[in-house]
């Protein structure tokens, strides 16, 4: 057993390696084949770890259902008091438009005094007509007053004398009924001719056109030298007090949530000025064939609104409170709108509801939800109800 030590031992002396070239080579030749090393042993144990670390993780998400599950953004609506805005357009009108035309026999036009845009006053006189021949037939008929009241005075002196003679015999009872008669008849041509007579100056009023009301006169269409008549169109047109007022066509839903006395603002086209006016009148009736309705808004005079104009109306249609939703929650098919909420397990479930007032913030919802369900918020359209899903509850104002 010693000589096998002793045979190994020399053995071993006789191919011991010679490094003695290694005890001359430079110490920084040394310390770059130690850092190498270092390195790799480094870059192993960091491999193991990943390759470890990963098979443990790969397990547990093989075992674990929740994380195969749809990931579905889902929000809290709650309660909100919005206030109803509708759009509409229409065309500016006066509010109480008057033409003015014709109201006597007519004639020939001498002067016409006003233009249009200008204001006038109750009475003021628009046109004037040639009333030269009615001049004088009422000359005519004021002379026919003075014969008649002769022809009385005459009628009266002959029976006051006949009742005189009647004492003394010289005269019958029926002679004096004549001459009563007689004077009777001479009074009522006396009123017939006053009458006649201002029958003749109200005609002669009635020739010139005055202004029935205060207001501004948006037309003129008649000029000096031009005849006319009963028969003429309208030569004036005003709109009491200058008052306007929109008529915004409104869809037959929009129309049912308006009342009378509502705020609304307009916005003539060509103008960023708005202007404040109230609805006063809503149609009665629906248009068969737009299914649009009436809502007319008062306005006050301004220079911007001019009849025949469009304009956009923004009218308050009041306030509600319940949850508000945006457009992309809620779904609608043949039976009507409905979202999706997360019920028990996480279950998809369909909720019907009924959507009101529209505004900038969203739709709200006045019938099938409390506000405090999980409604999907986004991509409805790709859930069916009973699907399992992960919610995700968004952040406020996304």
């Amino acid at each position: 057993m010693n000589y096998e030590t002793t045979i190994r031992s020399e053995a071993a002396e006789a191919y011991r390696p010679d490094i003695s070239q290694f005890d001359d080579a430079p110490a920084a030749s040394r310390k770059k084949w130690i850092a190498i090393g270092i390195a790799i042993l480094f870059a192993g144990a960091l491999a193991m770890y990943f390759l470890v670390a990963g098979g443990e993780n790969g397990a547990v998400g093989a075992g674990d259902d929740a994380s195969q599950r749809p990931a579905i953004t889902v929000i809290a609506p709650g309660q909100t008091t919005i206030a109803g805005m509708i759009t509409a357009t229409g065309t500016l009108a006066a509010r109480r438009e008057m033409p003015v035309g014709v109201v006597g026999e007519g004639g020939r036009v001498v002067s016409v005094p006003v233009e249009a845009g200008q204001w006038v006053s109750q009475g003021q006189v628009l046109a004037v007509i040639d009333r030269s021949v009615q001049v004088q037939q009422a000359q005519s008929s004021s002379a026919q007053i003075e014969v008649a009241r002769s022809d009385a005075r005459l009628a009266q002196a002959n029976l006051d004398r006949a009742l005189q003679l009647v004492e003394r015999g010289f005269i019958s009872k029926a002679d004096v009924d004549r001459l009563t008669a007689t004077r009777d008849a001479a009074a009522a041509r006396v009123k017939v001719a006053e009458a006649q007579y201002r029958e003749l100056l109200a005609r002669n009023a009635r020739l010139n056109i005055v202004a029935p009301a205060a207001g501004l006169l948006l037309t003129r269409a008649v000029e000096p030298g031009q005849t006319v008549g009963a028969g003429t169109p309208a030569l004036f047109t005003i709109a009491r007090g200058g008052e306007m007022e929109l008529l915004a066509e409104v869809g037959e839903v929009e129309l049912a949530q308006l009342s009378t006395g509502v705020a609304a603002t307009i916005r003539p086209v060509g103008t960023d000025k708005d202007f404040t006016g109230q609805v006063w009148q809503l149609a009665p009736v629906i248009d068969a064939q737009r299914r649009q309705g009436t809502a007319r808004i008062a306005l006050p005079y301004a220079p911007e609104l001019r009849p025949g104009g469009f304009a956009t109306a923004t009218i308050s249609s009041g306030t509600v409170v319940a949850p508000v939703l945006p457009e992309s929650a809620i779904l609608s098919d043949d039976e009507g709108s409905f979202v999706y909420i997360v019920g028990k397990e996480n279950k998809v479930e369909r909720r019907r509801v009924e959507t009101g007032l529209v505004s900038a913030n969203g739709i709200a919802v006045v019938k099938g939800l409390a506000g405090t369900e999980k409604v999907v918020l986004r991509a409805g359209g790709f859930l069916s109800p009973g699907e399992t899903i992960r919610p995700v509850l968004a952040k406020a104002g996304s």
